[in-house]
């Protein structure tokens, strides 16, 4: 195989062979060469195995490693959780069906596919998935305007396949283990949509919640809903009246209870499920006042209700899915994925570190894909996670995502027992009730002050998100901010700016064992004051000095008083910001190149010819007199890839161009190029393809390599060492006993001598090299 290759190679006229240096004999340990890795490796690593094949589909159903161990302890917290999140999910699910501009029951069918199918895949014991506001809002606006064009298709059956075809392409990403794209939206994007959609759903049900009739809210900023409610306040109704005492209510149970859980801690949990329950509490009040008022006159109520609610599944079916229906929404569907992608990620990862577990992203797509693809043969729309629910989940108690399932049958019950009831519920309520929960999420200004202490150019695209949401749709909204994301994450790449290095002598201070005091904590931190202040002496502290690498204009925050000075004249340590790669490569390499024109000189003028035959753009002098410039000549460059995980053939030829255009700058001579840090053997091979990692020119394996040793690990770790000890009268010395020591190996392969450990070994290397320069 080996031969074929190499006469294919020739045939085609490629050099295959490895570039590398002799390994040169050293007396102190045992000499080290690194191989390259191999593409055939690579995919023997990556290809998946039938093991991997087994454990992914075992992964696919996570309650297999938990439902066995289920116990009666595990069930009664499920079942307390359970039945409170029934309670919270009924009401809300209705009030936020008529958001999506739907039928309060089809708020219930979401609810109970939701809570019943998730179980079976769920990472999360905590999360609720369900109606909830923002996708709700999302899918009134696809309804609203799929009907413009097919006025002839009900309400539901787009919704329902809105449901099945977001589904759909959930369940695909999850599938394909596609998880880590959600990490491309960023939190402050996450919180503008979501402040967005709150005020812009909030507003929406102004007019609900005073019955002002003949308010348009559809597809109109929060503006225009706002002018139009203030100029329909003469035609408030009864509804006002109810809405807005709901609201006040709501508010004063939550606080009140949240007030007493301080004062009487010991009856804390009490208070928590009234507070949970206020919902189900204060809609079972209005529906009471409700039936008393209406009672007698269901065909002329005082004020609107939600009327009449069919029992059961009466709506199951097998959803619609046909061109024409599909074509009416498509353009809405990349927002409707995002709404339902990241409100559900977030929201159980942010439980998963508060609970102590973690989360398969990977995995919630396919639970929730697969919610939302079985959903509508009962009647559901698009279902995800939800915030507040979720949260009383898991303040409730919560074991196992089992307790789903009981929620579920609430839910049913619910679908069964109460339909009679649910027709007296006042629809102002319900406004109350989704302007209660929205507000919830609205993003406070300590949050927004922390992204500006955190990030200050996070905040102007929060801003922006919150603003375009307001102002046009949620759409436009989450577009907004990801875009803008996404700019600002490729600005940061493309013109992250590296650093050049000095030398700095730096002390580890610490304090002596035998001198400490109860004033200093367990480190050995000292407390107090100051070296030069404190009482003690310089005797109870302990001085350890070693190299440091500080930026030579201290923009990283060190203190500017700090003498940080070049390694040596004509040596120059540069550090990668923001990786190395093609976006950024000619941006860093410009930044290098121009720093070491204006510090260096041209190491011989004469290479430059007469004016006439110099490039028409360089920028030398006219006359060049080396005597009267003192600035050094080049002589090596140390490159520190600490912060380089990957290279690419752009960046590697920058490089390369970057090499020549600096070697006819030194002519005749070249520059050593020293690389620290590299902790990819994929970039160590990229690079010495491109002849880097070896001495060029006539300095080829001439120096003595620079290079580190440690501790071999394992059974050979020592190895026997002959001691002689001779007596002044012996006339020969003899072996009196074998030692043992520890064995010391390379580290890094000697065959490319300018591939180093550290900084410190690639600085070190770089000066022995610079010292050994005749220019």
């Amino acid at each position: 195989m080996a031969n074929v290759k190499s006469r294919m190679a020739k045939i085609l006229g490629i050099d295959a062979s490895r570039p590398e240096e002799p390994i040169p004999p050293i007396a102190n340990a045992d000499p080290y060469a690194e191989t390259d890795p191999s593409v055939s490796d690579w995919a023997r690593k990556h290809m998946p195995t039938p093991r991997d094949a087994g454990r992914y589909v075992y992964n696919l159903f996570p309650f297999i490693s938990w439902i066995g161990k289920y116990n009666l302890t595990w069930f009664l917290g499920d079942m307390i959780a359970g039945v409170t999140v029934g309670a919270v999910v009924v009401p809300q699910s209705m009030a936020y069906a008529q958001l999506a501009q739907l039928d309060v029951e089809y708020g219930l069918y979401s609810s109970f596919m939701g809570v019943i199918v998730y179980w079976f895949f769920a990472t999360s014991k905590d999360i609720t998935i369900g109606p909830v506001a923002v996708m709700s809002q999302v899918t009134g606006d696809v309804v609203v305007r799929a009907r413009q064009e097919l006025p002839e298709i009900d309400a539901h059956i787009i919704a329902s396949a809105l449901a099945f075809i977001t589904g759909a392409i959930i369940v695909a990403l999850g599938l394909l283990r596609l998880g880590w794209l959600v990490e491309f939206i960023p939190l402050p994007a996450i919180c503008a949509f979501m402040t967005g959609s709150a005020v812009t759903i909030a507003a929406g049900q102004l007019p609900k919640l005073m019955g002002i009739p003949d308010v348009s809210t559809r597809g109109r900023g929060v503006h225009l809903v706002v002018i139009d409610t203030l100029k329909g306040l003469p035609n408030t109704s009864l509804d006002a009246a109810l809405g807005l005492s709901a609201l006040v209510m709501l508010y004063m149970v939550r606080g009140g209870c949240s007030h007493m859980a301080k004062k009487q801690p010991h009856r804390q949990k009490i208070y928590f499920f009234i507070s949970t329950l206020r919902t189900a509490f204060v809609i079972l009040l209005y529906t009471g006042i409700s039936a008393g008022c209406n009672i007698n006159r269901r065909d002329d109520p005082m004020f609107s209700v939600v009327g009449s609610v069919p029992s059961g599944f009466r709506h199951a079916d097998v959803p619609q899915l046909n061109s024409k229906i599909i074509s009416a929404f498509v353009n809405e569907l990349p927002a409707a994925v995002i709404v339902m992608l990241i409100e559900h990620i977030a929201i159980s990862k942010s439980f998963g570190r508060v609970n102590n577990y973690v989360i398969d992203p990977s995995q919630e797509l396919v639970a929730i894909g697969v919610s939302n693809l079985l959903g509508p043969f009962l009647g559901a729309y698009p279902a995800t996670g939800s915030f507040s629910r979720t949260a009383i989940k898991s303040k409730a108690g919560v074991r196992t995502p089992f307790a789903g399932v009981i929620t579920g049958v609430v839910v049913l019950l619910a679908l069964y027992a109460l339909t009679a009831v649910f027709w007296y519920i006042p629809n102002a309520g319900l406004a109350a009730v989704i302007i209660h929960a929205v507000c919830d999420v609205i993003t406070p200004p300590r949050t927004v002050y922390q992204f500006w202490r955190v990030a200050p150019h996070e905040v102007p695209i929060f801003f922006a998100g919150v603003l375009v949401t307001v102002f046009t749709n949620i759409e436009n909204g989450v577009y907004t901010t990801i875009a803008s994301s996404f700019v600002v994450l490729i600005w940061r790449l493309f013109l992250s700016q590296g650093r050049f290095l000095g030398r700095a002598r730096i002390r580890t201070v610490r304090q002596n064992e035998g001198s400490r005091t109860p004033s200093s904590d367990s480190d050995g931190d000292i407390k107090g004051g100051m070296l030069g202040s404190d009482p003690k002496s310089d005797s109870d502290y302990e001085f350890s000095l070693r190299p440091g690498f500080l930026p030579l204009g201290h923009d990283d925050g060190t203190n500017s008083q700090i003498a940080v000075e070049d390694p040596f004249p004509g040596v120059f340590v540069y550090r990668f910001a923001e990786g190395f790669n093609y976006p950024n490569a000619s941006h860093y390499l410009n930044h290098l190149t121009e720093h070491i024109f204006k510090a260096t000189r041209r190491t011989d003028p004469a290479k430059l010819g007469k004016i006439g035959d110099r490039p028409w753009n360089d920028a030398a002098p006219r006359h060049l007199d080396a005597s009267e410039d003192t600035r050094p000549t080049l002589k090596c460059i140390v490159l520190d890839f600490a912060s380089v995980n990957n290279i690419d053939a752009t960046s590697v030829q920058a490089l390369i161009d970057t090499r020549n255009q600096l070697d006819r700058y030194t002519a005749p001579d070249t520059v050593d190029w020293h690389f620290a840090n590299i902790a990819s053997r994929w970039t160590k091979r990229g690079l010495a393809a491109a002849g880097f990692g070896m001495r060029t020119g006539e300095g080829q394996g001439q120096a003595e390599p620079i290079f580190s040793i440690a501790e071999l690990m394992g059974e050979h770790a020592t190895m026997k060492e002959e001691k002689d000890r001779s007596d002044g009268n012996d006339i020969e010395a003899m072996p009196l006993r074998a030692e043992l020591r520890t064995k010391q190996v390379v580290v890094q392969g000697l065959n490319r001598p300018l591939f180093h450990f550290d900084l410190q070994e690639a600085v070190e290397a770089a000066v022995i090299d610079a010292r050994t320069k005749t220019f």
